[in-house]
């Protein structure tokens, strides 16, 4: 008998998210307060277990100590893609067909796109556009050419089609074209478009006519920016945007942990010779994916919303001890901006 009044105990001291399990309900409690475990985490289908990252998920499913009855029931309906659970294996054929993340003829129109200037950003089949891709490709500046230099951007929709694509003539002299990685040739960038050019067209196209200040998430024109390691790219055009605004893949917490982006999503970005065109597909679908998962509805589902901010506040201490794992979940909100809530902008 006090061996299951000992147990009872341990299990109410487990997490509801994690399942870790503590001694002591206060240990839970701080457990709770620095992990913003919610509703927005990568989640496995079968536990309902919680991890931070989808690299986490992938281990917990089919890693090599996974989860032995997680692993059985995945391995006959679990999506190896988006690690999605599937009502049988049949279903699981057909979601596979259409989860795959292959960019199809991207490689084929990237090529084509070499052969000259694309622009359509004033073009009115683009009005529609609200979230755009971005990617550029450096070539190498300095007396050691290790300064990065924008030698080619690209711009494109949600549906791959390229906004704007050209090489670039950078400000200072190109000492290095690393072509073994970007293909660039100094005769590609004789006619180039100088950069303060393309920093104006790309800027005025994300804006979309909207002062710099004025933009806001849910509301205004500005558009979404979307791509992988986004602070240098724009560092390197020069452009300035407000990071309410930008997608880094590079950055955002459920894709990180992971070495490489394909190891968690099945995509290679910035890898072999670049091509930004390719990049920009692979960022745009990745973004897609996560912006198309369905997760619970909350009011004000940040941490940081004025509305949660007193949610595990230390003079609360007492109350939330006498709460179960499952009433802390209910109040835990995330530490980040899910992609998710993009879907909801209106």
């Amino acid at each position: 008998m006090e061996y299951k009044v000992e147990s009872t105990e341990i299990m109410r001291n487990k997490c509801a998210a994690c399942y870790r399990q503590f001694n002591r309900i206060e240990h839970l409690v701080e457990h709770m307060r620095t992990s913003y475990h919610s509703a927005h985490e990568p989640m496995c289908g079968i536990c309902k277990k919680h991890c931070r990252y989808f690299e986490s998920l992938r281990e917990h499913l089919i890693g090599p100590l996974p989860k032995q009855e997680c692993r059985n029931i995945f391995s006959t309906r679990g999506c190896k893609i988006c690690l999605a659970i599937l009502e049988s294996p049949s279903a699981l054929r057909v979601h596979q067909d259409r989860c795959q993340l292959s960019g199809g003829n991207a490689g084929l129109l990237g090529r084509f796109a070499n052969l000259g200037i694309r622009d359509n950003t004033e073009s009115g089949s683009t009005g529609g556009t609200q979230v755009v891709a971005l990617a550029c490709k450096m070539v190498g500046g300095g007396s050691d050419g290790s300064l990065d230099l924008c030698a080619k951007v690209c711009l494109t929709d949600e549906y791959d089609n390229i906004i704007f694509q050209s090489y670039v003539m950078p400000l200072i002299p190109v000492t290095n074209y690393r072509y073994e990685t970007t293909g660039i040739r100094p005769e590609y960038l004789r006619d180039a478009i100088p950069l303060r050019q393309v920093q104006k067209k790309i800027q005025d196209f994300l804006c979309n006519g909207e002062p710099m200040w004025r933009i806001r998430l849910r509301s205004g024109r500005a558009r979404i920016l979307v791509g992988h390691g986004l602070d240098h790219d724009l560092d390197s055009l020069q452009v300035e945007y407000p990071q309410v605004m930008i997608r880094d893949t590079a950055k955002y917490p459920p894709l990180m942990k992971s070495s490489k982006l394909s190891n968690s999503l099945k995509y290679d970005i910035q890898t072999g010779i670049q091509d930004p065109y390719e990049d920009c597909v692979a960022t745009m679908k990745i973004y897609k994916r996560m912006r198309s998962q369905v997760h619970k509805v909350e009011a004000y589902p940040l941490a940081s919303d004025t509305q949660n901010r007193n949610n595990f506040a230390a003079w609360r201490q007492n109350e939330l001890e006498r709460m179960s794992p499952d009433q802390m979940m209910e109040i835990s909100r995330s530490d980040y901006y899910c992609w998710c809530l993009d879907s909801y902008s209106g």
